[in-house]
C-alpha cells in the first residue's frame, strides 16, 4: 500500500479561539482528536506509512501521536519554520514519503472513506486522482467537474457535474516536478495537470465533512452523540 501525507500545518482560522492554543487536527470528536481518526483509517487500510507536516502547535501533534505504532504504522514528521502551504509542503516531505505516488489527505476531514480503494498513479498517464463529494451547503458551486471518462477539469468544457474536492487524494512526485522551494498552493499545480487531462476523480458518497469551522464541529459531535445514544 502506499504511504500517506496528512496536512496538519494549518492554523485553523475560521476556528477562532478554539486553535489558539491547540492545532487543528487535535480536535475531538468522537472522544479522539481528527488526526487520529484519520490515522486509524489509514492504517486499518494497510498503510505502513504516514508523513504529517507541522507548523502550528506541531510539537503537540508529535507528543500526542508519537512514533505511530500504537496505530500500527509509522510515521514521519515534516516541521516546517514557514508555513508552506499545500504543495509546498508535500514537496518538501518527498524525501520522507519514499515513494513515487502517495496517498494525500486532509487531517481534519471526518470520513469513513476506504483508503483501500484507492491505486496509485502511474506519472504518465495521471499526476493525480482526486475523491469528490456531493457539494456540501458551505460549498454549493462545487470545485471540479467529473466527466463520464473520469477525467477532472476546471471549466464545464470537459463535460459532467461539479463536485466538491473532499481532501483526499493520490498524487504523483511528478506533479511537483520543478516547483521551487517555499510557500505554493497545489491548486495551480492541479488545475495545470488538468488542462493537459492528467487528472482524474471519483465521487464518494460516503460519510464525509470538512470540518472547518466551530459550527461544522459541534454538528459532528452532536451527530456521534445522537448515535450513540441510539445504540445504547
Amino acid at each position: 500500500m502506499m504511504p500517506a501525507m496528512l496536512l496538519a500545518a494549518g492554523r485553523g482560522e475560521r476556528m477562532g479561539p478554539l486553535t489558539d492554543g491547540l492545532p487543528k487536527p487535535l480536535l475531538e470528536v468522537g472522544g479522539r482528536p481528527l488526526i487520529e481518526h484519520q490515522l486509524s483509517r489509514l492504517a486499518a487500510a494497510g498503510v505502513g506509512r504516514a508523513v504529517i507536516n507541522l507548523h502550528h502547535f506541531g510539537g503537540m501533534i508529535r507528543d500526542r501521536l508519537g512514533d505511530g505504532s500504537r496505530f500500527g504504522l509509522e510515521i514521519r514528521y515534516s516541521p516546517e519554520e514557514v508555513l508552506l502551504d499545500t504543495a509546498g509542503g508535500i514537496a518538501r516531505a518527498l524525501p520522507l514519503l519514499e515513494s513515487d505516488a502517495f496517498i494525500v489527505a486532509n487531517a481534519d476531514v471526518w470520513t469513513d472513506f476506504d483508503y483501500a480503494s484507492l491505486q496509485a498513479v502511474d506519472g504518465g498517464r495521471r499526476l493525480a486522482h482526486l475523491v469528490l463529494a456531493p457539494n456540501p451547503p458551505a460549498n454549493p458551486a462545487g470545485d471540479f467537474f467529473l466527466a463520464a471518462d473520469g477525467r477532472l477539469s476546471e471549466t464545464a468544457a470537459g463535460g459532467g457535474e461539479k463536485f466538491t474536492f473532499a481532501g483526499i487524494s493520490v498524487m504523483h512526485r511528478k506533479l511537483f516536478a520543478g516547483l521551487r522551494p517555499g510557500p505554493a498552493s497545489v491548486v495551480p499545480l492541479l488545475r495545470a495537470a488538468m488542462a493537459r487531462g492528467l487528472v482524474g476523480g471519483e465521487l464518494y458518497h460516503g460519510d464525509w465533512m470538512d470540518i472547518g469551522t466551530p459550527e461544522r464541529l459541534q454538528a459532528l459531535k452532536t451527530r456521534l452523540e445522537r448515535a450513540e445514544t441510539d445504540l445504547s
